[in-house]
């Protein structure tokens, strides 16, 4: 049994990246690893890595776009990808390097982000051991009364 082609878009909140409605096969990748999806193929959701998605037309010319994460929904026929950032090209080493440079970037971000947390919490405990020191006195500002 045939299946007809899925009809294809890919878009950021700016802008429609890709629309064709001659998809025979495509390619993604998600937090399990990559995964194919054929015509025919039961409805699907699922979050995207960065990665590169590719597809191939009917005529077999073939498509890519680089992905820094998203969500991929399968119903029926229609295949959407939704994601913040896109780049659509013909050449695939260049999109894979900006895939490489996107998850460089995501993990730099994940540990500055680590390092200020715990800079902040440093910080907190320190605060916690002068406030708990002996002889320090407490006075409330707020409400004007300074009984304890």
């Amino acid at each position: 049994m045939s299946h007809a082609p899925f009809h294809l878009v890919i878009a950021t909140p700016q802008q429609i990246l890709l629309e064709r409605d001659d998809i025979v096969a495509l390619r993604a990748e998600d937090a399990s690893g990559s995964f194919g999806l054929l015509p025919g193929h039961v409805d699907f959701l699922t979050v995207l890595s960065p990665s590169v998605v590719r597809w191939r037309c009917s005529e077999d010319s073939r498509g890519y776009c680089a992905v820094h994460s998203g969500v991929l929904s399968l119903v029926r026929r229609e295949l959407r990808i939704a994601c913040r950032e896109g780049v659509i090209g013909d050449d695939l080493e260049a999109l894979e390097a900006h895939v490489h440079q996107a998850r460089e970037q995501q993990r730099d971000n994940i540990r500055q982000a680590r390092v200020e947390h715990l800079r902040l919490h440093t910080q907190a405990v320190r605060q916690l051991v002068r406030y708990l020191r002996p002889g320090h006195e407490t006075t409330m500002h707020e409400g004007g009364d300074n009984e304890p």
